[in-house]
């Protein structure tokens, strides 16, 4: 866009309307948002996906559990170690007040009956998911991030172009206005 494109709504002119400064300020205003809105949204989401993750951490425990029963076999599951290798299987472990308890956590699979694995407990003896990796707290908090950020910026443009639609509105029935007053004296000179 040029310069002069650019200035021309606050410009004086007998061409400008107020509708047509408002149209200027309300995108400059959306500019603005955009630029400093969008990524202050996407930096909030992040850092609360990161906290969120943190404390997750925190409130739990690790505990050696014994495998009860063989894992279900899963057809072509990579068991090197890649994400989404794990499987649901039974494990007995030792609670902290002796007892013995048993319950359903994912382990590896080629884990047979009888081996040891981690398992997680919350603040209450529970067990829980594993906790996320640092590895993959960062990708979910870059990816919410991206995502709230996007979905800022988005919204902020609707409502410049809800309110741009309005503008013309008003701009439209002031012109009908115009037209409909002026309309006489043309039909009047045409005779």
């Amino acid at each position: 866009m040029a310069r002069s494109e650019f200035l021309r709504p606050w410009r004086h002119s007998p061409l400008r309307r107020r509708s047509d400064v408002a149209e200027a300020w309300l995108v400059l205003v959306t500019a603005v948002l955009i630029a400093l809105g969008a990524p202050a949204a996407g930096l909030a989401a992040a850092q609360a996906v990161d906290a969120g993750t943190g404390q997750e951490r925190q409130g739990r425990q690790t505990v050696s559990a014994v495998l009860t029963e063989n894992p279900p076999s899963r057809i072509g599951v990579d068991v090197s170690g890649g994400v989404g290798t794990r499987v649901h299987a039974t494990v007995r472990w030792t609670a902290a007040d002796g007892s013995a308890r048993t319950g359903v956590t994912t382990v590896s699979p080629e884990l047979r009956a009888g081996d040891r694995t981690t398992a997680w407990l919350d603040r209450h003896g529970a067990l829980v998911r594993d906790p996320v990796s640092p590895r993959e707290a960062t990708g979910e908090s870059i990816a919410v991030g991206t995502v709230a950020g996007t979905s800022a910026g988005l919204l902020l443009l609707g409502a410049q172009r809800t309110g741009r639609a309005l503008l013309n509105r008003h701009r439209y029935a002031q012109w009908e206005r115009e037209w409909a007053a002026e309309d006489p004296r043309w039909g009047q000179r045409a005779t």
